[in-house]
């Protein structure tokens, strides 16, 4: 997939477990796992939205496009 997600990494800049997350946003542990694993096709935009207030971040902090033609 040409879409990175870097939920692991604005956890840990935020010093938050997933499970404080799941918690913030009411969304389950599995499948914010799921989300954070890259294993997810889509995300809502108001969960994308409830995961960026409680992490204090933008969209673009947590979803990443990387270009297949330009990896090496």
């Amino acid at each position: 997939m040409s879409i990175r997600i870097n939920l692991d990494i604005e956890l840990a800049k935020k010093k938050m477990s997933l499970k404080e997350l799941s918690h913030s946003v009411n969304i389950s542990m599995t499948n914010l796992s799921l989300l954070k694993n890259g294993k997810v096709k889509a995300i809502r935009f108001s969960t994308l939205e409830a995961i960026c207030q409680v992490l204090n971040c933008q969209p673009g902090d947590i979803l990443v496009y990387e270009n297949p033609e330009n990896k090496q």
